[in-house]
């Protein structure tokens, strides 16, 4: 469910922190597929709307897996496929690396796990466009805690009034939900500090497919638990399997061809859209009608985000990862 450069705008979280121009094309590609011809603004659109519908498709098997069972094999999916892309450079990983920097890859494996285990736990609690927006906070809050212009102090008070305005915005919502996207936020935050310091550390997706591993270890004990038997049902698996793609494989590889065609703050622009299509897939896919109090402050949000990525200098350079 991403990855910025600090302080950059906020990224999707599939573990990338790079600079537009700096990626390596091919690698990480939708198979035979030219995402070459199509606008990047377009292979922004439908990466957000894959990752969200994934959301969807997850949330629809709450009734028959728990969460942790879900994330669980969404992570396991996005191990799997990173672990084989890397899968040379893994064979001399603890050689390679000094005990720090594996400790660097393993805390990012961590905040990894707990964003999607925390997000998850959300979305079985509240609507999903209120969680991914409340969730938008870690990500914004780096973004302005990097910067000096005075004016972000408005784009910070704009968010928070969305998010009280969501916490409030009806008796039935479950503050519990609330505390775990705040959680799955702050994990965010964490995860984009820790993604620049593992792309100083680790070539290529190695760093990546090491914390993927990592994450996957820490939860699927616990989701092979709760699951149970329910996790050897060949339907179920197929449809977590098709979450694990839709949330990580597909938008990793449509960002990434993006992020070499355009600059980085149009792309944190364009993704402050998320919040606003996690909450049509909502009421889409999940029959979650919202009310135009909780509208309003998804509005107050994306507005607030775009707001502190607009105008913003180019980030310096970071690592390829």
């Amino acid at each position: 469910m991403a990855l910025t450069e600090a302080p950059g705008p906020p990224l999707r979280r599939s573990g990338r922190a790079s600079s537009p121009g700096r990626f390596s094309p091919g690698r990480f590609s939708l198979g035979s597929l030219s995402l070459g011809s199509v606008p990047p603004p377009a292979l922004i659109l439908l990466g957000i709307i894959s990752l969200q519908v994934g959301a969807g498709l997850a949330k629809n098997l709450f009734d028959r897996l728990p969460p942790s069972a879900v994330v669980s094999i969404r992570l396991l999916t996005s191990a799997i496929v990173l672990g084989f892309l890397a899968r040379g450079a893994l064979r001399t990983v603890l050689r390679d690396h000094s005990r720090a920097s594996l400790a660097i890859a393993a805390g990012f494996g961590l905040a990894l796990s707990l964003m999607n285990f925390s997000i998850y736990q959300s979305f079985a609690r509240i609507p999903l466009g209120v969680a991914v927006t409340i969730e938008f906070l870690g990500p914004l809050l780096v973004a302005l805690a990097a910067s000096r212009r005075p004016r972000d102090l408005v784009w910070a008070a704009l968010a928070g009034t969305g998010v009280v305005m969501l916490a409030e915005g009806g008796g039935d919502m479950d503050l519990v939900g609330v505390g775990f996207a705040l959680l799955a936020g702050a994990c965010w935050a964490a995860y984009i500090l820790l993604t620049a310091a593992t792309g100083k550390r680790f070539s290529g997706s190695t760093g990546l497919a090491v914390a993927s591993i990592v994450g996957t270890a820490l939860v699927l004990p616990l989701g092979v638990a709760s699951g149970g038997t329910a996790l050897l049902d060949p339907k179920l698996l197929l449809i977590g399997l098709g979450v694990g793609l839709l949330s990580s494989v597909i938008p990793y590889s449509l960002e990434l061809e993006a992020l070499r065609r355009m600059p980085a703050r149009v792309f944190g622009i364009l993704m402050s859209l998320e919040p606003a299509v996690a909450a049509l897939v909502g009421v889409t896919i999940l029959g979650e009608v919202l009310g135009a109090r909780q509208w309003a402050a998804i509005g107050c949000v994306i507005v607030a985000c775009a707001g502190a990525t607009l105008g913003q200098r180019t980030p310096p350079e970071a690592p390829e990862a």
